[in-house]
């Protein structure tokens, strides 16, 4: 063994125990919050559909958390009227607080800044977006921004821009700290919007709206920081996607129990029209992430296997149940790359065609 291989294979493992003794030094606290069950963390269950009023709502899709797998059971109900699906009973401050805890940041952060760091050309490829309309914004808000990736990414095709991020996580601090935004704010989008009043010729929101507990608030907030003759430029994950109903639960944008409203992209149109703002881009193909078949090969692999240590666990793995989760998990490489290569190469060039594209993107300008 050479020298930097046995640096390597230390580093790993102090990295490993570094990781098992956090997953220790959070479990009480878990524990504590898991003693009373999870009602807690639901708000009491709709009868009405939150975008249209109607009250003909039907079950689409009951699951679990699929990727932190803490405890609790959800599901989304799709308005029969207006196509609207959501979380329902949504969660309360209480269960937003406990399902983000330690997925973005804390015991999630190295793996969520490694995930969303990597995309450089799936950012340029947003800001790209823009150049038709406006090719030379001054000023561009980023709503939702988390670490700031997009805008570290988007300078290089908007370089006379000034970049803000918006977040209510201590991400965004980090990202204004590293320079990738120029301004950071922390808070709430409507809270902060009458300080923001018109001064964006650009405001974007990334897959961020099927977070909010109230889209509807989102998009007025997004009116009142555009300048008029501005641009608002969001992108969701489509519900109307065939990979939606062909893979069911294990349909990556999913994502339960973070996101709680799915906009099919004729009620956002027409809601964006309603608010003073004119649709002059529509795209399926481009915001696309053909990574379908692969993630949900993963999820089903991953909720098959025995659980890996996680603070929301009584108490962690023994030697056999990681042995076991090791193994079927190597046993589904095959897989997992045959996943890869159909979602990139043979399905991708046909994603928009054939109505899998799991994303659409809307550009709107402010009247």
């Amino acid at each position: 063994m050479t020298e930097q291989e046995d640096k390597g294979g230390t580093g790993r493992e102090a990295g490993k125990g570094d990781k098992a003794a956090r997953v220790a030094a959070l479990r009480p606290a878990y524990q504590d919050d898991l003693a009373a069950g999870t009602d807690r963390f639901f708000a009491a269950r709709r009868t009405d559909c939150p975008w249209c009023g109607a009250d003909r709502l039907t079950p689409r899709l009951r699951t679990t958390d699929l990727l932190q797998h803490k405890p609790g059971h959800f599901t989304l109900d799709r308005c029969a009227d207006c196509g609207h699906t959501f979380q329902n009973p949504q969660l309360t401050e209480d269960g937003l607080e406990f399902y983000y805890r330690d997925f973005y940041d804390g015991l999630g952060e190295q793996r969520m800044s490694g995930t969303f760091g990597g995309r450089t050309a799936m950012y340029q490829g947003r800001a790209e977006a823009m150049l038709p309309h406006d090719p030379t914004p001054k000023t561009w808000l980023d709503v939702g921004t988390g670490h700031g990736h997009f805008c570290a990414a988007a300078r290089s095709v908007l370089p006379g821009t000034s970049f803000d991020g918006l977040d209510f996580t201590d991400g965004v601090e980090l990202a204004a700290r590293e320079g990738r935004v120029d301004h950071a704010y922390r808070g709430a989008f409507p809270a902060l919007a009458p300080e923001l009043a018109a001064r964006y010729d650009v405001v974007s929101m990334f897959h961020y709206l099927e977070h909010s507990t109230d889209p509807d608030r989102e998009l007025r907030a997004a009116h009142e920081a555009v300048r008029p003759g501005g641009h608002l430029l969001i992108e969701v994950p489509d519900p109307e996607s065939r990979y939606a109903r062909l893979l069911g639960r294990w349909w990556l944008p999913w994502l339960q129990p973070q996101h709680l409203h799915f906009m099919p992209v004729a009620n956002l149109r027409r809601r964006l029209t309603e608010l003073g703002f004119t649709v002059v881009a529509e795209q399926h193909a481009e915001p696309h992430d053909p990574v379908d078949l692969l993630a949900a090969v993963w999820l089903a692999l991953d909720h098959t296997a025995p659980r890996e240590d996680a603070p929301w666990l009584p108490e962690p793995p023994g030697p056999l149940s990681r042995g076991l989760r090791a193994t079927l998990l190597l046993a589904g490489v095959p897989a997992l790359i045959t996943a890869t290569l159909l979602d990139r190469f043979a399905l991708r060039p046909l994603s928009h065609r054939l109505g899998l594209s799991n994303a659409y993107r809307l550009v709107a300008r402010r009247d």
